[in-house]
């Protein structure tokens, strides 16, 4: 998601509708970068965030990653997915192998994020953050960490990735669990001509 159209742009948000289940990569972008500014520990803040985005994690598979899983000299990531999904390994990005390799000299855990009481992250806490975050980043107090999942779906769709591929790295089995988690975004629908 490195190659997205928004990539280097300043975020342009506004609060997002009630019924919406998505952020777009510039709301998700503003998110990360508000918990970056926010918090006891900020660095940590922002590279969950910028994992669940990228990765499409769920929260409990963000709060259940240990340092087993992460390789950094091959600049990967396993992740054991939920809800009986398909396990994967997806390529890091240059800037998360920084912050993970940040984290790992200051990790006494055998989890990749914990709490300051050195215990595995947890659920709670990070639905604190997300929501702080949103709200810094001016898009209203209804945001909640599933969002940047789908918000992965959202960007994967909409950026031309084959249906199988974007399955795939969701985890997903199903065609159907592929499509309740993508939607189309307003542009390509006005592309769309009916004649």
């Amino acid at each position: 998601m490195a190659n997205s159209p928004t990539a280097g742009r300043k975020p342009t948000v506004s609060p997002i509708p009630k019924d919406r289940r998505y952020l777009t990569p510039d709301e998700a972008h503003a998110v990360i970068d508000a918990a970056g500014r926010l918090g006891r520990y900020p660095e940590r803040d922002k590279i969950m965030l910028r994992l669940m985005y990228r990765h499409g994690l769920r929260v409990s598979e963000l709060c259940d990653l240990q340092w087993h899983d992460v390789n950094l000299e091959a600049g990967s990531i396993h992740i054991k997915r939920l809800k009986l999904g398909k396990n994967s390994t997806h390529t890091c990005e240059r800037d998360e192998l920084g912050a993970l390799r940040r984290l790992q000299k200051a990790s006494g855990s055998a989890y990749v994020f914990v709490s300051e009481r050195n215990a595995p992250f947890s659920a709670d806490a990070l639905q604190k953050i997300v929501r702080r975050a949103g709200e810094a980043a001016g898009l209203g107090d209804g945001i909640h960490p599933h969002m940047f999942r789908h918000g992965c779906g959202f960007a994967l769709l909409n950026q031309g990735v084959d249906q199988r591929l974007g399955m795939d790295y969701l985890g997903h089995k199903t065609q159907a669990m592929f499509i309740h988690y993508s939607e189309v975004s307003p542009e390509r629908l006005r592309a769309v001509r009916v004649r």
